[in-house]
């Protein structure tokens, strides 16, 4: 029981304190107690705009050419050693 009547009379001059406190508040000072932080602020990011994709485009084959097959010509029998200009 004592210690409750000790606690509210420690109450009661806390309280008498803080109301003598307010004195100065009546004279016009102001008293502020900040952390020096900036204040928040939030904006939300532009939309977000996707460029197409380009168009799928193939390149022409490169042109072929054909070359004709190589022909090789024989020279037949050899019928020279058997004529001559001067006999039949």
């Amino acid at each position: 029981m004592l210690r409750h009547k000790l606690a509210l009379a420690a109450a009661g001059i806390g309280l008498a304190a803080t109301l003598g406190a307010a004195a100065p508040a009546e004279a016009r000072t102001f008293v502020s107690v900040g952390i020096g932080l900036p204040g928040v602020a939030y904006a939300p990011p532009p939309p977000v705009y996707y460029a197409p994709p380009p168009p799928v485009y193939y390149a022409p084959p490169p042109p072929v050419y054909y070359a004709p097959a190589p022909v090789y010509y024989g020279y037949g029998p050899h019928y020279w050693h058997h004529r001559h200009w001067d006999r039949d």
